[in-house]
């Protein structure tokens, strides 16, 4: 039950886009068409779903103080955390090549849609959010990492389909020429980053 709570509070509780406000340029930029979004969100999903893992097992077995006793005795004592942050950045986009070779290879017209914004997964802020979350929040197994992995990943995915859904609705309503592209989407944003609060408190 642990691991559902892990995955449910990613998706809906500790959004990445609705409660954190992370990896929104892609979101925005991505999100005109279903299609677009979808084929982002999915490589979002693979992306977290891995490098968090990995980035676990770095901070696990290299990176935390003592975590190199296995070394050895000289070992107990040295603390690599200082680089953290240049390890987790170096997995990131070491992922985001793999992604981007993929679906360049099997998908060129996604490819070719989802143009600059693919390879910017490697600076996404989501991407670098979800495993600097891992760290602070000290899963107590790999297993716990993958869930909370997985479930920003859906959250993510899920907050990028909706509102290219929506966008794609849009074009055919009466908004104000004021509201017309960006400006109606950072309102519909904000109302489903509330409507996102109501699920706040669940808990399986």
């Amino acid at each position: 039950m642990d691991l559902v709570n892990i995955f449910i509070k990613g998706v809906f509780i500790d959004n990445m886009i609705f409660a954190y406000f992370l990896g929104m340029c892609s979101y925005l930029a991505v999100s005109k068409t279903v299609t677009t979004a979808n084929g982002l969100g999915l490589a979002v999903i693979f992306v977290l779903g891995i490098t968090v893992p990995v980035n676990y097992i770095l901070e696990n077995k290299v990176l935390k103080a003592g975590a190199l006793q296995w070394l050895g005795e000289n070992f107990v004592s040295v603390d690599l955390n200082v680089l953290s942050l240049i390890m987790f950045i170096a997995v990131v986009s070491a992922m985001v090549q793999l992604v981007e070779m993929i679906i360049e290879r099997f998908s060129p017209a996604l490819y070719s849609s989802l143009g600059i914004f693919l390879p910017l997964i490697a600076v996404n802020c989501a991407i670098l959010g979800g495993a600097l979350f891992m760290q602070e929040r000290q899963y107590s197994t790999i297993i716990e990492a993958t869930s909370f992995a997985l479930g920003s990943g859906v959250g993510w995915y899920l907050a990028i389909v909706a509102i290219a859904a929506i966008r794609e609705k849009i074009r055919y309503s009466n908004v104000p020429p004021a509201l017309r592209g960006l400006g109606i989407t950072y309102i519909i944003t904000g109302l489903m980053g509330i409507a996102f609060m109501c699920f706040m408190g669940i808990k399986i």
